[in-house]
């Protein structure tokens, strides 16, 4: 007898409609998995058949062949056992499936028919409701992610046997629903805020900037300087998530296995801070079965790389084109997978090796080999495609404590501008380019490149001067050009003006201190 189940599989992100064809014939007893399948599936054959005699039904001793269609599409992970579980128990008449075409199935089998968690539910959910299903069956561990997509009536599985007493009528699996929409408009909040900085202007204007436009950032100080304090409080700053943007993360984090538990959609913007020993496949993904790698799992968000110069050089170069394009590509032999990567990239480094160079107060220990060593880690082009480049100094004691009080007087210590009066500007310049941008595939000013710069980012003639003088005397790159131009719409977009001025120019090319040979 024939049964046909329907489950999903996903590829990167992105889900794919599986049909699973289970058929049992006389002859002799066998289980064939086919379909492209690899060996995480076709070891379903045995929690398969342990969790249906576990559960008290029967399994057939007979020839079951199980078809995973479209066969092109390769199939891997554990997720199959659960409908195909269902398929063998419609097939030998234990159970009746009615409308077996609008119900899908996703989960793994314990040996005692317990059903497991999953990877990727959430973009298998997408693609159920893409596809026109109805019911949605999902892990209970898994609920979360699948109850937020709308037009899904998704439920809960915790056994086979559940399940099918669900099925049969015999019991009651409740359905689970999320307003999704609602508990990103209450936003997350932020366990870091800028109102901890004291000092450290500059470094916090740039920071604005940065998080208004989505440009990337390095900053360049001696140790304890407040680089990695400063870094780690941007998200605190940046504009509250969209439900788009929402999405796309967690679907990430969802295929990544990296979902933290009973979390529906990631409300906070992530932050990613890879150790200097990461290898290049952990920055851009990777693996024999390809997941995202930690600028992936930035996007939308922050990816900081503290000691820029301690990363090695195969790390750095991988970089590159993800910064530029906005997404990566892992290649293998039989498939690529493209992931989302629009992440700021923000990194900090010290500006020589024993940390001290221009300190002013402290010595330093290297010469200027040592120096130009150091920094040549770095390679040039990826420099190029960082728009800011801020060179933090040292603070004073009257910049952590203002000035000395009277014997006996207690210490005021002022608290720095909250981080939720600096968002507030930030989403000002982001309405402003959302605005200019409407119906282009931008977001922000950092992603304008060729006719969309010349257009929203015309000079005057005043301006153009300053840029020529500029672009001439620092040796500056066509890429860093339009680097500077975009900064410095962003800088207009957040004093609310229309077309860029010198003034905003001016302020934009003083953020490229490697170019002036200032670190």
């Amino acid at each position: 007898m024939l049964a046909k189940t329907r489950s999903f599989s996903f590829f990167g992100i992105t889900g794919h409609d599986i049909e699973i064809e289970t058929d049992i014939n006389n002859g002799l007893p066998a289980f064939e998995i086919v379909g492209l399948a690899d060996t995480a599936v076709k070891e379903s054959k045995e929690r398969v058949r342990s969790a249906i005699r576990n559960c008290g039904f029967e399994f057939p001793i007979r020839r079951i062949t199980v078809n995973l269609a479209p066969a092109f599409i390769k199939k891997e992970g554990s997720s199959f056992d659960l409908p195909i579980a269902v398929g063998i128990l419609s097939a030998t008449g234990q159970i009746s499936i009615e409308n077996a075409e609008v119900a899908g199935y996703i989960g793994e089998l314990a040996l005692d028919g317990a059903v497991r968690r999953v990877n990727g539910v959430l973009p298998m959910a997408l693609r159920a409701r893409a596809s026109g299903l109805e019911t949605l069956f999902v892990p209970a561990e898994n609920i979360n992610e699948a109850a937020v997509v709308e037009g899904v009536a998704a439920y809960p599985v915790r056994s086979l046997g559940e399940l099918i007493d669900h099925i049969c009528g015999r019991g009651n699996i409740a359905r689970v629903a999320i307003d999704a929409r609602g508990l990103l408009s209450e936003g997350a909040r932020a366990e870091l805020d800028f109102n901890d900085v004291r000092g450290q202007q500059r470094a916090k204007r740039v920071l604005e900037i940065t998080a208004s436009g989505g440009h990337h950032c390095i900053m360049i100080g001696p140790p304890g300087s407040g680089k990695t304090m400063l870094a780690k409080r941007i998200p605190s700053i940046l504009p509250r998530l969209s439900y788009d943007e929402s999405v796309e993360i967690t679907m990430i984090h969802s295929v990544a296995g990296m979902l933290p538990p009973g979390v529906s959609l990631m409300s906070a913007r992530p932050f990613r801070n890879p150790l200097t020993s990461a290898s290049a496949a952990s920055l851009t993904g990777g693996g024999k079965v390809p997941k995202p790698g930690e600028i992936s799992l930035a996007h939308n968000g922050v990816l900081f790389l503290d000691e820029l110069p301690e990363f090695g050089p195969s790390v750095l170069d991988a970089l590159r084109q993800p910064l530029e394009d906005g997404v990566v590509t892992v290649s293998r032999v039989a498939s690529k997978i493209t992931y989302p990567a629009r992440a700021m990239f923000v990194c900090a480094a010290n500006p020589c090796k024993c940390g001290y160079y221009r300190d002013g107060r402290r010595a330093c220990a290297c010469t200027d080999a040592d120096i130009k060593k150091y920094f040549g880690r770095i390679n040039g082009p990826l420099i190029d495609r960082i728009d800011i480049q801020l060179e933090v100094r040292a603070q004073d004691y009257d910049e952590l404590y203002g000035d000395k009080p009277a014997r006996g007087a207690r210490v005021d210590r002022a608290a720095g501008e909250p981080s939720s009066a600096i968002r507030a500007r930030v989403e000002y310049a982001r309405s402003q380019q959302e605005k200019r941008y409407a119906g282009l595939k931008i977001r922000t000013n950092a992603q304008l490149e060729g006719r969309l710069l010349d257009k929203y980012c015309e000079l005057d003639n005043g301006s153009r001067a300053l840029m020529r003088a500029a672009f001439e005397r620092m040796a500056l790159s066509a890429r860093a050009y339009g680097k500077i131009l975009k900064v410095a719409r962003t800088i207009a977009d957040l004093e609310g003006a229309g077309p860029i001025s010198e003034k905003h120019l001016a302020e934009a090319i003083s953020y490229r201190c490697l170019d002036r040979g200032q670190a």
